[in-house]
């Protein structure tokens, strides 16, 4: 099998071999074999490497000055006490920042429905995990997704997408409306009953296995938060766009599993739609304004391709809402639309 060889000067990587060979002997490891698996967003990087006995595994490297490893470790154990399968701790270095986890395979839910997948069963798969998460919260368990952080998330849309993207500026009746906005959406997600969130739960960090499906990854920082966030997470993918007749399908076969288990969702349904709609304008401004950074603070271009998928999921919500009016025509200014011209906040 022909593996990378490291790049020279990856002072990481050369550190994770010498941990993975101290690991060898324990766990029939073959660290000559790892090579990279994915990478994402942040800072952390995944290899695999394969064993004596014929299997793999995933070597984490997260830089402790960029990463804590620790939320992993406590969620990982959070969510697969609630019945949920996610990969296995093997070993741990958290002061180098280095993992050693169950393969949880190659196949992403994205790279499955690109396959030609059926999407019902992967789903509803999902919704039971969804659920099943839900149901474990524990009120001290995790950070609160507060009006801070919330805030702090928003406003990378019109620091990074905005300004820096676009190259636009907003004038100050603009900039209150936009605050104005914020603070709609706030008090929104803040209304809601706190449960555990994962903030990422959609196909590209759900796995598609043979039995325990899905797998889930990528949840270190999972928060308590609004109930709807993950769904909407979901149903509102940033990387893969569902019809809205379908979105409300799996969002009613939620919305059943979760008053059957007792969790503190609505008991009109409308409302919870409701609830998908704002805290899904809140994600939506907050991953343009991650992708616009992704790319021109991090060099990751590859985001880019899905700002127009993640403003569609936007322009829907403030097109139903009459209290977003505002925010429409500012969307329509800035994508040059016709029916900004002229206007302004």
């Amino acid at each position: 099998m022909n593996h990378e060889t490291p790049a020279k000067g990856d002072s990481r990587r050369s550190m994770l071999m010498a941990w993975l060979h101290s690991q060898a002997g324990a766990h029939g490891l073959l660290p000559e074999t790892l090579r990279p698996a994915s990478s994402d967003a942040s800072f952390r990087r995944y290899f695999r490497l394969d064993t004596e006995p014929g299997g793999t595994f995933i070597a984490m490297d997260a830089p402790p000055d960029r990463e804590d490893s620790r939320p992993f470790v406590k969620v990982a154990r959070l969510f697969g006490a609630a019945g949920v399968t996610t990969p296995q701790i093997v070993a741990a270095d958290l002061d180098r920042g280095f993992l050693l986890l169950g393969d949880l395979g190659q196949t992403t839910y994205l790279q499955a429905l690109a396959a030609g997948a059926d999407p019902q069963p992967l789903y509803l798969d999902a919704l039971q995990s969804l659920v099943q998460i839900q149901c474990a919260t524990r009120a001290d368990a995790l950070p609160c997704y507060d009006r801070d952080r919330l805030l702090a998330e928003m406003r990378l849309f019109p620091d990074w997408y905005i300004a820096r993207h676009l190259r636009c500026q907003l004038d100050d009746r603009e900039q209150i409306a936009l605050e104005r906005v914020f603070q709609t959406l706030i008090a929104c997600a803040l209304a809601q009953p706190a449960l555990y969130v994962h903030r990422d739960f959609h196909s590209r960090n759900l796995m598609q296995l043979g039995r325990g499906n899905p797998g889930v990854l990528d949840f270190q920082d999972a928060v308590l938060g609004p109930a709807v966030y993950d769904l909407v997470s979901l149903l509102r993918d940033a990387y893969i766009e569902w019809p809205e007749e379908q979105q409300i399908g799996w969002a009613v076969r939620y919305w059943e599993r979760a008053r059957a288990a007792g969790l503190p969702v609505p008991t009109d349904f409308a409302h919870l739609w409701r609830d998908m709609d704002w805290i899904g304008l809140q994600r939506s401004l907050k991953v343009l304004g991650i992708f616009a950074r992704l790319y021109h603070r991090d060099g990751k271009d590859g985001y880019l391709a899905d700002l127009p998928r993640v403003m569609r999921h936007a322009r829907r919500v403030v097109e139903r809402y009459a209290g977003f009016g505002e925010l429409l025509r500012l969307l329509d200014r800035l994508e040059q639309r016709a029916a900004a011209v002229g206007q302004t906040f």
